[in-house]
């Protein structure tokens, strides 16, 4: 009976991408505002930095942290793998879910100098919901996830329309000028 309610817990898994490890964090530092949730109502079953496992296995719903390198073939790679096998992925923090500040990067930086175009997760899968913040709140998490488990598509609304969203807000000039190529986004000019 104990296996079948394991079974019956929805499977998160954990996805790190280009980030900071900040949105883990969120998760991982604040357990007594998680704790009932991450023991009790969810099974964790995939993350490099929460579990040991290495093949990626189904999962209700990824957590996916971080950007995306268009010049990182492994990136690219378990970024698909993750949509395959996923029935819900979360643009999980503020660079997966708008490319936050890792759109501005531009290459020749050490360790990674090959590494210049960054962009969210939804410009190379289809995205479920988006949870922004640097880093998402522990609080919001917890709320997303019961809603998830709920299914309270009422305060999941404003995560499901950021999910295909790729501006990091309706009034910044990141798709019509940076995006275009015009400005590199500095902010020392009046446009930004």
């Amino acid at each position: 009976k104990v296996a079948e309610e394991e079974k019956a817990k929805p499977r998160i898994g954990y996805i790190h991408l280009s980030g900071c490890t900040g949105d883990a964090m969120s998760l991982t530092e604040n357990y007594d505002i998680l704790a009932d949730l991450l023991t009790d109502m969810v099974e964790i079953v995939y993350g490099h930095t929460l579990v040991d496992v290495w093949e990626m296995p189904e999962m209700d719903l990824a957590l996916v942290e971080g950007s995306v390198c268009l010049q990182d073939e492994h990136s690219l790679k378990e970024l698909k793998e993750v949509r395959e096998k996923a029935k819900l992925v979360c643009a999980f923090g503020s660079c997966a879910a708008t490319g936050c500040f890792t759109r501005y990067a531009r290459g020749g930086q050490q360790a990674q100098p090959a590494h210049e175009s960054f962009v969210p997760i939804s410009s190379v899968i289809d995205v479920d919901l988006a949870l922004p913040g640097c880093p998402p709140s522990p609080e919001i998490i917890a709320k997303a996830v019961v809603a998830l488990l709920n299914n309270d598509m009422d305060y999941l609304k404003p995560m499901l329309d950021l999910a295909g969203y790729n501006e990091a807000c309706g009034c910044d000039l990141q798709t019509k000028v940076v995006n275009q190529g015009l400005c590199i986004g500095c902010g020392t000019c009046a446009m930004a």
